[in-house]
């Protein structure tokens, strides 16, 4: 099994902060640290929200938000109790990689540490908004355009827009290569509006708080972050409970012989990737995945079964009917009513379709196709092809091909 080659990109981001937080490192080292009562108080914060870590459920786009938060706060800070602040970029680096550090010793041991790439979109989203402001608040700039007042704050929700920019594009350059950069920038660009406006925010009131009151702000402006933090981790363990529960009933088909082993879980992951393929995104895709999962419950109402569970080849009006009582069982099961919809339509023409209908049908179809055993991917991606002036939507097999180029056009029911 060959071992997979980190991207260049990633490998430039990741350069890129091992360079930045060495400079850091030696050049607080060597002259010492500005303001060492905040640089401790900031670095804890940090730490703290680093270890935070622990309970995260995969694919979080924000595993850490407090540690984020914080480390944006020191990077916008320009005042403490009053009194402006005199340190620079290099020392909000050198705190944070230290936090970073510190907080990874526990995550090593337990053998979840986060990755590479995590650590080094953290070390320069913070740079690049430290080299926002913190430039700007030496010379006096934000004082004498802004003043103290409601203006000074859109400054720095300004500056938090241009960072959450700054680390989405990181965070595409890091991403899946297997799919192009426009998509996978799309995707971060959205997931803006979730953890990551909450952690600007605070990120903002954190430093504005400070510059009033003094470090004992910190404390009190970090509760409302953190009961978010459990909320969300206890709303992901649920989502992630319901859709195991969902992937287990669609494999009750296979159980009972009506569908190939694996069947449901190949086509979903396709679909998935497909739709994302689309421009879809969010509960649309999460719609597909559940749809695609179990596209063939109906299946479930036959005597025999249909070989190799391919109803493309019943009758059209048998294929509604299953596609009806499928869409009667999913309804049953309390998940969502748009994924009954989504199921019922799968023996309808595609131009009577929705887009997740459509996908589901175009990958079903290429699924069972690869079954067969006598057609490989590419004599499967044809026969689709063919069907496109009233089976397939073309869009939607042309996203699949795309999709399996990518990966080098894998037979997907042979695995």
């Amino acid at each position: 099994m060959t071992a997979l080659r980190t991207p260049p990109a990633a490998l430039a981001v990741r350069g890129a902060a091992l360079v930045l937080a060495a400079v850091a490192l030696a050049y607080t080292l060597w002259h010492g640290v500005v303001e060492p009562g905040h640089a401790l108080a900031f670095g804890l914060l940090v730490t703290v929200g680093e270890l935070s870590r622990w309970g995260a459920q995969p694919g979080e786009r924000e595993p850490a938000p407090l540690g984020a938060a914080g480390a944006l706060a020191y990077a916008l800070l320009g005042r403490s109790a009053g009194q402006d602040t005199s340190h620079g970029v290099l020392q909000v680096v050198t705190v944070v990689v230290a936090a970073q550090l510190l907080a990874s010793v526990p995550h090593l041991a337990r053998g979840s540490a986060p990755g590479p790439d995590q650590a080094a979109r953290r070390v320069l989203a913070v740079a690049f908004a430290a080299v926002c402001f913190q430039p700007l608040h030496h010379a006096g700039r934000p004082g004498r355009w802004f003043g103290e007042g409601p203006y000074f704050a859109l400054f720095l929700l300004l500056l938090l827009v241009l960072t959450a920019l700054c680390d989405a594009v990181l965070a595409a350059l890091t991403a899946d290569t297997s799919r192009p950069f426009g998509p996978r920038l799309r995707d971060e660009l959205r997931a803006l509006g979730g953890i990551g406006s909450a952690v600007g925010a605070t990120g903002a009131v954190m430093a504005l708080g400070v510059a009033v009151a003094g470090l004992w702000a910190l404390p009190v402006l970090c509760v409302p972050l953190l009961l978010t933090q459990v909320s969300f981790r206890r709303y992901a363990a649920v989502r992630t409970t319901y859709r195991q529960t969902i992937a287990s009933l669609a494999r009750s088909t296979e159980i009972a012989g009506y569908t190939p082993h694996g069947h449901a879980r190949r086509v979903a992951e396709l679909s998935t990737a497909v739709g994302r393929e689309l421009g879809l995104a969010g509960p649309e895709l999460t719609v597909l995945e559940y749809a695609a999962l179990m596209h063939d419950i109906g299946q479930l109402s036959l005597v025999d079964p249909v070989a190799n569970g391919a109803t493309a080849v019943l009758p059209v009006a048998e294929q509604r009917r299953i596609a009806l009582l499928g869409g009667a069982v999913v309804r049953q099961t309390g998940v969502d009513p748009a994924v009954a919809v989504v199921v019922e339509q799968q023996a309808d023409p595609y131009r009577d379709q929705q887009t997740a209908a459509r996908i589901v049908r175009t990958v079903n179809a290429y699924d069972d196709l690869c079954g067969e055993g006598v057609k490989g991917p590419l004599r499967a991606l044809e026969q689709l092809r063919l069907g496109t002036g009233g089976d397939y939507q073309p869009q939607v097999v042309e996203a699949l091909a795309r999709v399996l180029a990518r990966g080098g056009l894998t037979p997907v029911g042979a695995g």
